[in-house]
């Protein structure tokens, strides 16, 4: 742990900021999504650390101990129950151990692995990100005296989903193999839950059954292709 993260954790939680003195590791692919999770900490007081893959949440826990981790289960190399099952049965255990999903069978998965809590995408809620961290906490990492539950919502950046957009549009590209279209409907139909984008999610939705009952896809992946490109122009005008 660096002296910043030493400083940061003597520093008691206040009302305004519940989340004061906590260091919270997000695993998430989706920079949207990340997004999202950078403001919610900033107006809670956390500081925030970032892995986008399991490979750099390994590196970043081999050198720092957050105290709060939140895991997105679909990542680019792997599933991200498996890193909850390993942070859940570590001698050393953080204080928290949250998954994150957009998928409906997302927290089911999460607390067969070990997590000791879940967070429902899209997440935007200051009150329910507050709420559901400090549920999971000890006494003496709560603020003292009354709290107000916040009813704001944060606004993600929109450089953030035509980031997300772009990287969806180099996989489709080359979406040959099962693996990396796997990903990709997983990815894009994360991206449309969070941004409230129906068009886009049902695209995806047929894309994932017709590569599921082993039909051809080459139609619906230039439909969803053509879909994409209009979001990252919609997006580049802003």
């Amino acid at each position: 742990m660096d002296s910043l993260d030493t400083f940061m954790q003597a520093r008691p939680p206040t009302a305004a900021r519940p989340l004061l003195g906590l260091t919270v590791l997000v695993v998430e692919d989706s920079r949207f999504a990340s997004d999202a999770m950078r403001l919610l900490c900033l107006r809670s007081g956390a500081r925030i650390r970032r892995a986008d893959s399991l490979f750099h949440a390994h590196r970043h826990l081999a050198a720092y101990r957050p105290s709060v981790v939140i895991v997105d289960i679909g990542l680019p190399d792997g599933s991200g129950v498996d890193l909850i099952r390993n942070l859940a049965g570590a001698h050393n255990r953080v204080e928290a151990i949250l998954g994150t999903s957009g998928d409906p069978d997302g927290e089911l998965l999460a607390h067969k692995a070990g997590a000791d809590g879940f967070l429902a995408k899209p997440l935007t809620s200051i009150g329910y990100f507050q709420s559901k961290i400090l549920s999971l906490l000890p006494e003496d990492r709560q603020p003292k005296g009354l709290r107000v539950l916040s009813d704001e919502v944060v606004v993600p950046d929109q450089v953030a989903l035509r980031d997300d957009l772009a990287a969806a549009a180099m996989v489709l590209a080359d979406a040959g193999d099962r693996r990396s279209m796997r990903y990709l409907t997983q990815f894009l139909s994360g991206l449309a839950r969070c941004t409230e984008d129906r068009p886009l999610a049902q695209e995806v939705a047929k894309l994932e059954d017709l590569y599921s009952n082993g039909l051809d896809v080459n139609r619906q992946v230039a439909r969803l292709t053509d879909l994409v490109q209009d979001r990252i122009a919609e997006t580049a005008v802003l």
